[in-house]
């Protein structure tokens, strides 16, 4: 007997649907098919094979169709192929590297430059009083940026996604030590404790709890993002949406709170608002974590004089004490009203003359104001706009999730702090302890900042985006 040949899928099916094809018989003469007469159906009973004219017609044409479809299946190539689904997509294929995002390097690198100019011209007239010398903060920026970037740039060469998620949960962890730590050995100032003096270096603790909650809540919300999800009313995004991220933020919270550290408290509590939202958490279950934030807030402002003070200015400044609490306030509303369209001039500003206190710090914006004027101060909001959105670019393309919230949390926290720093200086909200990100005198804040920059470029090197 000879061997059947292998059928194609499409045909196989095909044929088990119509059943064998039938031998063509020649076409009968005329005499033969008036020799032919029909069968006769019994009377009383019809055929179960009759069938009217129109499905006659209707099983004719699809039978011309399928066997069409059959002669396709046997002279096309592609129609010989089974039907069977594709293979799922090869996930054990490596990340390959790329470039870094040029883009986001050069905002923030000239951001890093315009604050290295920034911070000489407004803390000139300070230094030269306390330190003995004009560029003395100068020389500390430049020492602690140019440090910073070289580490920053071994981590963004050699560092891959995975790297970052065995460092987000050790960072979490020194974070909560140096808070500890913080409670005990911390130096004073401003009604509170929160500076790690190390003789070479002072850290403030807070700064790196900061970055470490939003890598940890990165980490966790892209390990259980299926169960955050759910629907289930308290296995779900209850448990693992809320109450879960509520902890791991509301450790950072209290230790902070410990410190009377309430500028420091609503940003932890913002970033971890925004990485529970961006990780999926429900809506109504953000609205009450933010209920809490603001409940533990104002516990905070009024077991707290300096604090109460603080709010009581920004509510009246109108009757505030000018020459007392109200001056450091007034003195930087003066410096941004003087400055005009475009400024004094670079290095001119007459409110660093003793009258913005500690001008290089947290109002240095006021001081950029008077020197540049409203142009200067709009170049430096759109700079962190350039940032902020290639940021948010260089996240919408991350390898994973995991990748993703880490980049658009440290965006967002920028951000933030710029927002509310921006807020401070002109007395939008009350005075508090806000830097203005690489601009405002502080060598760990600093580090950290750009650190962070360089956790974003190195993601940005695995993203599917043209750099």
């Amino acid at each position: 007997m000879k061997r059947k040949e292998k059928k194609s899928g499409l045909r196989q099916e095909l044929e088990d649907f119509l059943g064998e094809p039938e031998p063509k018989a020649s076409e009968p003469s005329e005499d033969q098919e008036e020799q032919k007469l029909p069968e006769k159906e019994p009377q009383g009973e019809k055929s179960k094979n009759s069938r009217s004219l129109p499905q006659l017609v209707r099983e004719k044409y699809r039978a011309a169709d399928a066997r069409r479809q059959l002669e396709r299946a046997d002279n096309d190539v592609i129609f010989q192929e089974p039907l069977k689904p594709a293979p799922p997509p090869d996930e054990s294929v490596p990340l390959k590297r790329g470039g870094i995002d040029m883009w986001f390097l050069l905002w923030a690198m000239l951001l890093i430059g315009f604050g290295a100019v920034m911070s000489y011209s407004a803390s000139a007239v300070y230094a030269e009083r306390y330190y003995d010398s004009s560029s003395y903060f100068l020389w500390r920026y430049l020492l602690f940026s140019a440090v910073a970037i070289v580490v920053t740039a071994l981590f963004v060469i050699y560092a891959r996604p995975w790297f970052w998620r065995v460092f987000g949960a050790g960072a979490y962890i020194v974070s909560i030590f140096l808070l500890l730590l913080v409670l005990v050995i911390g130096s004073t100032g401003g009604g509170a404790q929160r500076w790690l003096d190390l003789k070479i270096i002072t850290i403030q603790p807070s700064e790196v709890a900061k970055m470490a909650v939003v890598m940890m809540l990165a980490l966790y919300m892209s390990k259980y993002e299926k169960q955050i999800c759910s629907t289930h009313k308290f296995g779900g995004s209850f448990k693992y949406g809320f109450l879960m991220p509520m902890v791991i933020i509301g450790v950072i919270c209290g230790l902070i709170a410990l410190e009377k550290h309430i500028s420091g408290l609503m940003i932890v509590g913002m970033i971890g608002v925004a990485v529970m939202f961006m990780g999926g958490t429900q809506l109504k279950y953000l609205g009450a974590f933010l209920g809490i934030i603001v409940v533990a807030g104002v516990l905070l402002i009024l077991v707290s004089d300096y604090a109460q003070e603080r709010v009581a200015i920004w509510w009246d400044i109108e009757n505030a004490d000018p020459l007392g609490s109200a001056w450091q306030t007034l003195q930087g509303l003066y410096s941004i009203g003087s400055g005009g369209f475009f400024g004094l001039g670079l290095g001119s500003s007459r409110q660093k003359f003793g009258y913005v206190s500690q001008p290089q710090n947290d109002f240095i914006f006021s001081i950029i104001c008077e020197e540049l004027g409203f142009l200067g101060a709009f170049i430096l909001i759109l700079l962190f706009a350039l940032l902020i959105w290639r940021g948010i670019k260089i996240g919408q393309r991350a390898p994973d999730k995991f990748c993703a919230l880490v980049v658009w949390g440290l965006t967002f926290k920028i951000g933030l702090q710029v927002a509310m720093n921006l807020a401070v200086v002109t007395n939008s909200m009350p005075n508090t302890g806000i830097s203005l990100p690489f601009f405002s005198s502080g060598g760990s804040s600093l580090m950290l900042q750009i650190f962070e920059i360089g956790i974003i470029l190195s993601i940005s090197r695995f993203s599917t985006q043209k750099k």
